[in-house]
């Protein structure tokens, strides 16, 4: 929609209802980059596709993993992506030619992986079953350091049983979700024991450990601030921190105190919370809910629930909040859809025509004198003559609210693909002939993998050239 149509001043903070819904393959986890023009979604096939928000059209796709995405992280100018998956393998994207700029492998499928806020040299990774890893990819060769899981211990006068038994009780945790603070000098990590560990991403050591929840820790995510934490955990309760300053000058770890602000729960029902996020501005917190279709939105001021997005009669998975408007995307874990909520804007015509009024009820026109006047055909040409001879500017994009934050004013823009074979949004059905249609299946149409045909044409061409459709029946 034009932007000078619309009154933002008029919307609500958090979306209402369904406005679209895209696909592209069967979708497993989402994430808007930072100007919010871009949402990047991952596959369960393994490919990586992004969308322009502004014509809800493919804008790349990425291809370079054989199994499902399982978390995407956008670099701060937004033309790096990184993508992890359960194939054990970390893969950063060259958004400017869609190359693969570095791959990572593994030694186990990876939980997260999240982009270092102002390097998008340096990635931290939650391993399975293994100890979370800082990959350094400044250099020709990767380097990667081991984190520690096990929690910060401070009685170190304990006896030899005590230790024993702390000893074997470090050995069981393992670090199930991992983020960047805001600034980059620390790492949140959070275990399946329910700890939250505070990692100095210079020295590689816990600085800070305190256990916050009863049960495995699933989602870690902080407001755009970095002041507020965001923790999802099975024990079917979200809870919101205040983080303290971790730059500060002469910061003590042992002075080091991050409060609880809310729990948000569903006292009635006990559900469990897919996914959690953020709104923009931090007052919102949505969460999807398992074993229902149902979208929670509480607001943070008083922690009561603002808003139940009732949408398709499936579960949603992944839930992503737009960094700088009231729009919410979530994907459907049955069909792989990706659904988008937001605000229906209202229109406001004035802004092109500024005498254009909206009136109530019909009024009596009045005629100003000269309005129906005949004027002379040269001077209508010449009028018109002139207007054409104006130069019209269709390059220069308007600066809008949220989206030119770049510090120089030269942000990275996505060069226009013009392949439309790349471009395809892959729609569910496909057509089999005149008037018929029929489900796309699982998997079916993607591009790398060659029709049985060439297949067997590639692989034996005398079976092929010998044999015709007849000679094959029995």
């Amino acid at each position: 929609m034009n932007l000078l149509l619309s009154d933002d001043y008029l919307l609500q903070d958090y979306p209402e209802n369904i406005t679209n819904t895209i696909r592209s393959g069967h979708t497993t986890c989402l994430r808007f980059n930072r100007k919010g023009d871009y949402l990047a979604s991952g596959r369960v096939d393994g490919t990586v596709v992004v969308w322009d928000l502004e014509t809800m059209g493919v804008a790349r796709k990425l291809r370079g993993h054989r199994a499902a995405i399982t978390s995407l992280s956008w670099s701060r100018c937004g033309r790096y992506l990184l993508s992890a998956c359960q194939g054990w393998r970390a893969v950063l994207w060259d958004l400017q030619d869609g190359t693969r700029y570095r791959e990572v492998r593994f030694r186990a499928p990876i939980y997260t992986a999240d982009l270092h806020p102002w390097n998008h040299n340096m990635f931290v990774a939650s391993i399975f079953d293994e100890a979370p890893s800082l990959v350094d990819m400044t250099g020709s060769s990767d380097v990667k350091h081991t984190l520690p899981s096990a929690p910060k211990r401070t009685n170190t006068d304990a006896d030899a049983a005590t230790k024993e038994k702390q000893a074997k009780e470090d050995a069981k945790q393992m670090t199930t979700a991992t983020v960047w603070t805001a600034t980059g000098d620390h790492i949140l990590a959070g275990t399946n024991k329910g700890r939250c560990n505070i990692i100095d991403a210079n020295t590689h050591e816990i600085i800070w450990s305190e256990k916050i929840c009863s049960s495995v820790v699933t989602t870690l995510r902080l407001t755009g601030s970095g002041r507020e934490l965001l923790v999802n955990s099975q024990d079917r309760i979200i809870r919101t921190f205040h983080l303290p300053n971790l730059s500060a000058e002469g910061l003590d770890p042992d002075t080091i105190q991050m409060p609880l602000e809310h729990k948000f729960q569903d006292v009635v029902n006990r559900l469990s919370w897919n996914h959690v996020t953020f709104s923009a501005t931090g007052e919102y917190v949505a969460a999807s809910t398992y074993n229902n279709h149902e979208l929670y939105i509480w607001e943070r001021n008083h922690g009561s629930l603002v808003r139940m997005l009732e949408g398709p009669k499936e579960e949603q998975g992944v839930i992503e909040w737009h960094p700088h408007r009231a729009l919410l995307a979530a994907c459907g874990l049955e069909t792989g859809r990706i659904y988008i909520w937001s605000v229906t804007t209202p229109q406001r015509w004035s802004a092109l025509a500024p005498d254009f009024v909206e009136v109530e009820e019909n009024v009596e026109y009045i005629e100003k004198e000269d309005e129906f006047d005949i004027h002379p055909q040269e001077e209508i040409n010449k009028r018109r003559l002139d207007m054409e001879d104006e130069d019209i500017d269709v390059l220069t994009l308007d600066p809008s609210k949220g989206y030119d934050e770049e510090i120089d004013g030269t942000g990275f823009r996505m060069p226009v693909l013009f392949n439309l074979g790349e471009s395809d949004s892959e729609e569910e059905f496909v057509t089999v002939s005149t008037g018929t249609v029929r489900r796309r299946s699982l998997g079916e149409g993607q591009e790398g993998e060659a029709p049985d045909e060439e297949k067997v044409a590639g692989g034996n061409k005398k079976t092929t050239a010998g044999k015709g459709p007849r000679g094959r029946k029995k």
